[in-house]
């Protein structure tokens, strides 16, 4: 057997040991069975959870060997070598293996619902309504598909933008089983949905590399160096994220420290928590000792570390699944709907005030306004020490966008967003109408392709590159498309809103986050058309820009008259499962949500036409001086003074002189 064989034994036998260990603990392995009650029996009881493991380990190896090939080992002008396109196929494999874990996890989780055993759920018609109907069922169902999928295209994948496209796919197959869980059921769903899924997304990368790398190091692989100092850059990151969101996650469903160690609940996080730190220091380690010693040709030290690492990891992942099967703690929190829906109840009659004071924390979108606010600080301060000028209005517009985004999602304009939809028209409006235009004016990406250093192998992809890549794609070029980017900010607007997809929105956190960032990503994406300083695949003249913007605002017009016009509420389920006893009724509410949107296109049309005209007058001046350095360049090249008036009239003096002598 092999080493890399004998690690991956060792690796399932630590995972089991993990889950076994924490189930005895945390109670899930002898529940108390009530005589007279279903059970679905002792099979269900331990396959359930083995099924989940092996889902779980199944995804995280098929996301370490995309991220292996995608970004880890150098590719060659967007192609993958020769060993990435080996763990490409591999990860056909492991998919096919995710799918059909997947498929065994349903199975196990019908049996466990219907408290029925496993053999008469197998021949009954339950697995079918169970699989399309019920949240658990469908996001298993997900699963398989998603995994047959990466299974089917990775084994024809040889370009680096396939396999990137594949890793995105397997980052999403990691998502519904474990949103419908005990996050969806927590008081703050909103922050337990959010952590649970930044927790997954930072985990699987960094040990789905980690031990990916470290198979590629026994194996005997080329480049270790450049991979193993890939991977080191990001788990510096994901160690940051993995902490971050286990603490929010922690939060989100514990209310006093004392039950981290009065509750099997929390005494499985202690473990975890253990684990991470004991991870931490070896992290260190890595980066103090063994990546020079990579570097010098010794990859030995690093596969005995990063294999007592991959170790611990699978430990983790072990434990994790068993704190997925323990119940939390119960929670002493009203019997109220709207606390149910919200995760808080109903707030005070709306004023300024209370917009100013009762504040909300959305952890998505305060990850997001920190990472963009940090980034584009990084790359301002790289340019500066390399001596390079960038203009400080730039620096200002961004920092005023991102600022007006925090205001926005962590306010108290988000807690009254949910039940008011004038507040959340408000919210909308702004979103997509005030903060991308401040955004826009920062010119991101010409700040990062100027910050970013090229790969340091010629031919190879780094930040630098991907961005190029994604910059000048079909699907860029497409959806930039003056025509395509307009359509997009109009008829969104309009679908959204007089079709069901508004009440499905703001009944899922999920589908609140989904519509919060499409406002944001359709308002850059049209304001990056008309006042963009990035460059696009297609700009438009100045006057056609003009043109452009005030053909689209009136829509918006037309929009908030709609609303203001209707005789019945959007989303009266929602709202009226809320119970709001103070302020309008939801369809006067309503109407001035139209009023709102009706009135709102003028704000955002006076910002823009200052922004042009300042644009259009600086590249006119541009133009101006360009032509005449051109000009005073010809006329030095002829003897002329690059005036061809001027020269004319001086030809003219000289004619006279000559005729008077």
């Amino acid at each position: 057997m092999s080493r890399a064989a004998r690690l991956a034994v060792a690796g399932v036998c630590a995972a089991l040991a993990g889950l076994f260990v924490a189930m005895i603990v945390g109670g899930a392995a002898t529940p108390r069975i009530i005589p007279g009650l279903p059970d679905e029996g002792t099979l269900t009881r331990w396959a359930l959870p083995i099924s989940k493991l092996a889902m779980d380990v199944a995804g995280v190896v098929t996301v370490g060997l995309l991220l292996l090939a995608t970004a880890l080992l150098p590719s060659d002008k967007g192609l993958l070598g020769k060993p990435a396109l080996a763990y490409t196929r591999a990860a056909a494999w492991t998919g096919l293996a995710w799918a059909v874990a997947a498929a065994s996890t349903l199975v196990f989780s019908l049996s466990e619902t219907l408290g029925t055993p496993v053999a008469e759920v197998i021949g009954g018609n339950e697995l079918a309504s169970y699989a399309s109907q019920a949240s658990q069922g469908i996001a298993l169902t997900l699963v398989v598909l998603f995994g047959a999928a990466i299974a089917l295209f990775a084994r024809g994948a040889i370009t680096a933008g396939a396999s990137a496209g594949l890793l995105v796919l397997a980052l999403a197959t990691l998502m519904p089983p474990a949103l419908t869980g005990h996050s969806s059921s927590a008081p703050n769903h909103g922050l337990a949905t959010t952590s649970v899924a930044l927790h997954l997304l930072v985990l699987s990368l960094w040990v789905g590399g980690l031990l990916l790398l470290v198979v590629h190091a026994l194996r005997g692989g080329p480049r270790l160096d450049v991979a193993a100092a890939r991977f080191s850059r990001m788990a510096l990151w994901c160690f940051a994220g993995v902490g971050l969101s286990g603490v929010f996650s922690a939060i989100s469903r514990l209310t006093s420290v004392q039950e981290l160690f009065t509750s099997s609940y929390g005494l499985i996080i202690v473990a975890k928590v253990v684990a991470f730190a004991v991870l931490g220091v070896i992290g260190w380690w890595h980066r103090e000792r063994t990546l020079p010693e990579v570097s010098a040709g010794k990859p030995g030290a690093f596969t005995r570390l990063a294999g007592v690492e991959g170790l611990i990891m699978l430990l983790t992942v072990g434990l994790a699944v068993a704190l997925s099967r323990t119940a939390p703690p119960p929670l002493d929190q009203p019997v109220d709907r709207a606390y149910e829906l919200l995760g808080y109840l109903v707030p005070p009659p709306v004023s300024l005030a209370n917009l100013a004071t009762l504040w909300w924390f959305d952890l998505f979108f305060a990850v997001i306004a920190v990472l963009l606010a940090g980034l584009y600080a990084a790359g301002v301060v790289r340019l500066r020490r390399r001596g390079d000028h960038w203009p400080v209005g730039r620096t200002v517009s961004w920092g005023f966008g991102v600022l007006v985004l925090v205001l926005l999602t962590q306010s108290g304009i988000a807690r009254y967003a949910p039940v008011l939809f004038s507040v959340h028209m408000a919210e909308h409006m702004v979103l997509s109408m005030i903060v991308p235009i401040f955004l826009v004016l920062g010119a991101p990406v010409t700040l990062a392709l100027r910050a970013l250093r090229p790969a340091a192998r010629r031919g190879d992809r780094g930040p630098r590159e991907w961005l190029t890549v994604i910059l000048h794609s079909r699907v860029m070029k497409v959806v930039s498309h003056p025509a395509v980017a307009t359509a997009i900010f109009i008829t969104s607007t309009y679908a959204l809103y007089f079709t069901p997809l508004f009440a499905g929105a703001m009944e899922e956190h999920l589908g609140h986050i989904a519509m919060t960032l499409h406002f944001l990503l359709s308002g850059s994406l049209f304001f990056w058309v008309i006042v963009g300083i990035d460059p696009a695949p297609v700009k438009l003249p100045y006057v056609g820009r003009l043109l452009l913007l005030f053909v689209t605002m009136p829509f918006h017009a037309f929009f908030g008259i709609a609303l203001m016009s209707m005789s019945t509420v959007i989303a009266s389920e929602w709202y009226d499962q809320l119970g709001r006893t103070w302020g309008a009724s939801s369809l006067s509410d309503q109407s001035t949500g139209g009023g709102i949107a009706w009135a709102f296109g003028e704000i955002p049309t006076l910002i823009v036409i200052i922004a042009l005209a300042f644009q259009w007058y600086r590249d006119e001046d541009r133009r101006t001086k360009r032509a005449d350095r051109r000009a005073d360049a010809k006329a030095a090249k002829e003897g002329g003074s690059g005036d061809a008036e001027l020269d004319a009239y001086n030809a003219y003096l000289a004619k006279l002189d000559r005729g008077g002598k």
